[in-house]
């Protein structure tokens, strides 16, 4: 009997010690008590999905923004809008702030549409050509915002002069831009200062193409929002990292789209770092991403993680020796951390809540690294 409680004593205390164990895929949970305390004016945003099936511990953010809602348009005319996915979802996210009086939940906006009732009549770019249409979209915001007791509105036009959603017509080189910014600010002048404004930013500025021009204004949009979260995801594909903190090899980096938003004229105490809770592998040959959750799962026997490039600050996986995805992990969420305080930056965001594993490793480490 003695033997069999030494043999079981043994086990317990090395299932305990260390953090990780990627033999199994499971990390040790931290708790909540070990949290840096919040440091006022900071923030710290979960991206939580309607397709999303966890309910995000409050703790570990200031912010939620809540994705996606998306316009409903016939033959060109403004119908309002919906919640994508079941309403019962958005209502458990929605009720975490019973217990939590001071989280902020924002409603983001997509141009891509995924509800089978939406007749496809238009998106973001056909709204905004129209000033009644824009004032009425926030009109209708506002009135979401109250009957909910939410906190703002994000919006994600992924972007003014092109599309990316889907919606191959709904875009328009020569004006999008421009309604882009007054979108923004009939928003503004409708929400007040009593919510939050908020966009989706792309790691470069306006850039003049022919006939127009595309991206956001940045400059221009600046008065409107309260902060803007910088999509510092997804900068590039395998063989390079999608989020280096430096990396000139790469479309762009963290470093590079910061300092564009700063050139711009954005005040640093406006910006909020992208972080991704997945490793981004191709943009067009599957998989194409994968979520940490099951990065730290993968066979250990093929694929390496935790690979380290100490010029860019971010680690990678490799599969039999081949560069297969980059991403980020507690080291380079501190070090990303300690940079953006440095220069003043407002705080961290992440897409998304569920790719995390279920200790919450990345989450509790953009905490600490934020709050610090």
């Amino acid at each position: 009997m003695k033997k069999i409680l030494f043999t079981i004593l043994i086990v317990l205390l090395f299932a305990s010690c260390g953090d990780d164990d990627y033999v199994t895929g499971i990390r040790s949970p931290g708790k909540d008590s070990d949290l840096v305390e919040r440091v006022e004016g900071r923030v710290v945003i979960a991206y939580v999905t309607y397709y999303g099936t966890a309910i995000p511990n409050a703790n570990l953010f200031t912010n939620l923004n809540y994705a996606f809602a998306e316009l409903y348009m016939e033959d060109g005319v403004y119908k309002g809008f919906k919640l994508q996915g079941e309403e019962s979802r958005f209502q458990q996210i929605v009720n975490l702030k019973k217990d939590n009086p001071d989280l902020k939940i924002s409603i983001s906006f997509s141009d891509v549409k995924e509800n089978p009732d939406n007749p496809l009549g238009g998106g973001f770019s056909l709204l905004a050509k129209s000033g009644t249409y824009r004032k009425e979209f926030a009109k209708d915001c506002k009135a979401f915002l109250q009957k909910w007791g939410i906190d703002g509105v994000e919006m994600d036009w992924e972007f003014p002069g092109l599309s990316w959603s889907g919606n191959a017509n709904d875009y328009d080189v020569a004006v999008d831009v421009a309604n882009h910014v007054l979108l923004m600010k009939d928003l503004r002048e409708t929400l007040g200062s009593s919510y939050l404004l908020t966009y989706a930013g792309y790691c470069k500025d306006k850039e003049n193409v022919a006939g127009g021009s595309r991206y956001i204004d940045i400059a221009a949009v600046a008065p409107y929002v309260d902060f803007v979260n910088i999509m510092t995801y997804d900068l590039a594909e395998a063989p390079h990292h999608q989020s280096a903190l430096s990396d000139p090899s790469a479309f762009s980096d963290c470093t590079r789209a910061v300092q564009t938003y700063l050139d711009a004229g954005m005040p640093a105490n406006k910006l909020v770092l992208g972080i991704p809770f997945y490793g981004r592998h191709s943009f067009s040959t599957a998989p194409t991403a994968i979520n940490y959750k099951a990065i730290i799962q993968l066979d250990k026997q093929s694929y390496k993680i935790d690979n380290w490039d100490a010029s860019a600050s971010v680690p990678y996986v490799t599969y039999n020796g081949e560069y297969y995805c980059g991403y980020d992990n507690e080291e380079s969420i501190s070090i990303k951390g300690e940079w953006l305080l440095g220069k003043g930056m407002k705080g961290m965001m992440y897409w998304d809540y569920d790719g995390d594993d279920s200790a919450n490793t990345l989450a509790r480490a953009v905490w600490q690294s934020t709050m610090k």
